[in-house]
């Protein structure tokens, strides 16, 4: 199969840690798992560019660079408060039309809306930064407490780990879901956080910090295939289930149930990529009942049927995508 060309653009001084986070999720070939994805850098103007490390890298690709990506991925935008070069918003406008994909990092929103990419749309950025750029583009829908957006065409992200997420979920929606979680078990980070979390708890410093729902979590996760409802999340919690929902709420920015109820279709996704179990089947592994309830959530959460979706995503033992079998149960 061919791979997905991703191209790094790189502005100075460039942020290290948000470079580093795209270098490990789409440059490193990692033992055991097939490789999906080339990786390369370019700026504006090629030579040494400054970090915020304190060092210079060798950049030695211009722009043109981008007319071969897939994704352009910017990692960051440090000096947000300068107007950039007529040359760079035509390479980001020219490359958007041609079909590319173009991720924005934290600050590197800011880029995009002097694009014009996000207008009439919605983006996030880091939590810090969301009214200044509400402020200054109030054509843009900002989310100030979300993980990340990905609209398709474009994507935005939080500061800090919330790159990262961002970063697995584009790997889910390319390459599925088994193989994101393995990318997810080489860096040693969670399969997945929905885009909708919250970026950051809300509560007051004098208040004590909420209990953490990792214990419940994890206890839940190893169980997708009994009929869990939140009565027995809260049981096990032991708290009530006022009490529960509202942990959810400040700690995942969600709901008890609708974050069984998701764990549930990934747990789906990953048994359709990776064996050969019908439908009905899965629906009981995973907790979901019956194949016409599997199906009903499957299309409302992912957007596909589950037939189509193993047709995409089906790999065989070595990770390799295949084809789809004839007979193949649906």
């Amino acid at each position: 199969m061919s791979l997905h060309r991703v191209v790094c653009l790189l502005l100075p001084p460039q942020s290290t840690f948000e470079l580093a986070c795209a270098a490990e999720v789409f440059g490193l070939n990692r033992p055991g798992l097939p490789t999906r994805y080339t990786f390369n850098v370019c700026t504006e103007r090629p030579g040494p560019l400054p970090t915020l490390g304190g060092y210079d890298m060798s950049v030695t690709q211009g722009l043109s660079a981008l007319e071969c990506a897939q994704t352009v991925l910017i990692p960051g935008w440090v000096q947000r408060g300068s107007a950039p070069s007529p040359n760079l918003m035509a390479a980001l406008r020219r490359v958007h039309r041609r079909g590319a994909r173009i991720v924005a990092l934290c600050s590197a929103a800011f880029l995009l809306a002097e694009a014009g990419l996000l207008k009439g749309r919605r983006a996030t950025t880091h939590w810090r930064l969301a009214d200044e750029l509400a402020a200054r583009h109030p054509g843009i829908h900002v989310e100030p407490d979300v993980l990340y957006v990905d609209l398709g065409d474009v994507a935005t992200s939080a500061g800090t780990a919330a790159g990262i997420d961002l970063l697995l979920h584009l790997i889910r929606t390319d390459q599925g879901a088994a193989y994101a979680n393995q990318v997810a078990r080489h860096m040693v980070m969670p399969p997945h956080r929905e885009g909708g979390q919250l970026q950051y708890a809300t509560l007051p410093l004098t208040d004590r910090a909420p209990d953490s729902l990792a214990p419940v979590l994890d206890w839940a996760a190893e169980r997708l295939h009994e009929p869990l409802s939140v009565d027995d999340l809260a049981s096990f919690g032991a708290v009530s289930t006022r009490t529960l929902a509202r942990r959810f709420a400040e700690q995942l920015g969600t709901s008890p149930g609708s974050w069984l109820l998701r764990q549930r279709v990934m747990a789906a996704r990953t048994l359709l990529e990776e064996t050969d179990l019908a439908v009905e089947t899965i629906a009981t592994r995973t907790g979901l009942s019956s194949a016409a309830n599997l199906r009903r959530r499957f299309h409302a959460l992912v957007h596909t049927t589950p037939a189509a979706y193993r047709s995409s995503f089906r790999h065989d033992a070595s990770g390799m995508r295949t084809p789809d079998s004839e007979g193949l149960p649906t």
